[in-house]
């Protein structure tokens, strides 16, 4: 029998979960006589048993902190959990990692589970443009978005500044003297893919995009973009830069296939800065973004919240950095 939760009645009784927290624990805040005969009603019809043992951590703190992530096999993804993990335990958290596979309900599913848990707060890569994250909010857990700062400024979020991201790769392609550059971009609907747009598009002057491929953020999809797009116009470009180091280690592949070679028929840039871009051939010039202080302050909004001792939203956008390979002509400089 599936368990009634008090989202379900919410829902019944055509009210918010935390009216329906109001009416079982009579308050903190007042509900209609009308809103609480249709609660009241809807519990009865639905034979909803609040969660004894959830009412009683309610308030407690349990030292966890959830972070979900749309895929673990992207090696930027990968670092940021790993480093959300040792700031996370450095700090006496304990970190619970949920993947949801670039799909929607399975990251819905997780929230939930979340929620269950009573964690003390969740940091969230969405793999949606519009992350649904009402049940989070309306327990009062604490919630940052971290590396696609979705839902405005009225969520806490940690980024990188992508604009900026995008715009140091192609220059550094440019500095090489390519100028038939391409752009092997992401999904359009994510904020940092529009913001990688268009750091690109004010870089080249290419406004309406013609120059720009996309391709989900994996090595098998970026493959495939690159090699599809040598099989339909051939290599008509001498400069490349990619939206993640997933993609270009498809895209070093790709060329390989073509017989293109790296860099001295076209130059490569790639966005991340993850270690696996150290380890292929050519190793990877990269526009990096800084793991280590993504997580930290992540986690450090997190406590803050969760002790109550800052509970408005806080925003850090942190400036990338280059690193400089193999794969633009430069050589490892260490």
């Amino acid at each position: 029998m599936t368990q009634v939760r008090r989202s379900d009645v919410a829902r019944a009784a055509g009210v918010s979960p935390a009216v329906v927290s109001y009416v079982l624990n009579g308050g903190p805040r007042p509900v209609s006589a009308d809103a609480r005969r249709r609660v009241e009603a809807a519990i009865a019809e639905l034979g909803y048993r609040p969660n004894k043992i959830a009412q009683a951590l309610r308030g407690t703190r349990t030292h966890s902190i959830a972070m979900l992530m749309p895929d673990h096999l992207n090696p930027h993804f990968a670092e940021l959990a790993q480093a959300m993990e040792d700031e996370a335990q450095r700090r006496g958290y304990v970190l619970i990692i949920g993947t949801a596979a670039n799909d929607v309900e399975r990251e819905q599913s997780y929230l939930r589970s979340f929620l269950d848990r009573q964690v003390d707060g969740v940091v969230l890569i969405s793999a949606s443009a519009d992350p649904d994250v009402d049940e989070i909010e309306r327990a009062g857990i604490p919630l940052v978005l971290l590396d696609r700062a979705a839902g405005g400024p009225s969520r806490s979020s940690v980024v990188t500044d992508n604009r900026a991201a995008a715009a140091l790769g192609v220059r550094h392609l440019q500095e090489h003297g390519r100028s038939r550059l391409r752009f092997l971009s992401g999904p359009a609907e994510l904020e940092p893919v529009r913001d990688r747009d268009h750091g690109w598009s004010e870089t080249t002057g290419d406004a309406s995009l013609d120059n720009v491929w996309r391709s989900a953020f994996s090595r098998e999809a970026g493959y495939e973009a690159v090699r599809d797009a040598i099989a339909r116009a051939g290599v008509d470009f001498d400069g490349l830069f990619t939206a993640s180091d997933a993609q270009a280690i498809g895209a070093l592949k790709a060329l390989r296939e073509a017989g293109v070679r790296v860099p001295d028929d076209v130059a490569v840039v790639t966005l991340d800065g993850s270690e696996a871009g150290l380890y292929t051939l050519p190793t990877l010039t990269a526009v990096v973004q800084d793991v280590r202080r993504l997580a930290a302050y992540a986690v450090e909004i997190v406590v803050a919240h969760a002790a109550g001792t800052d509970i408005t939203p806080v925003h850090h956008t942190l400036q990338p950095s280059l690193r400089l390979m193999d794969s633009c002509g430069c050589g490892s400089t260490g």
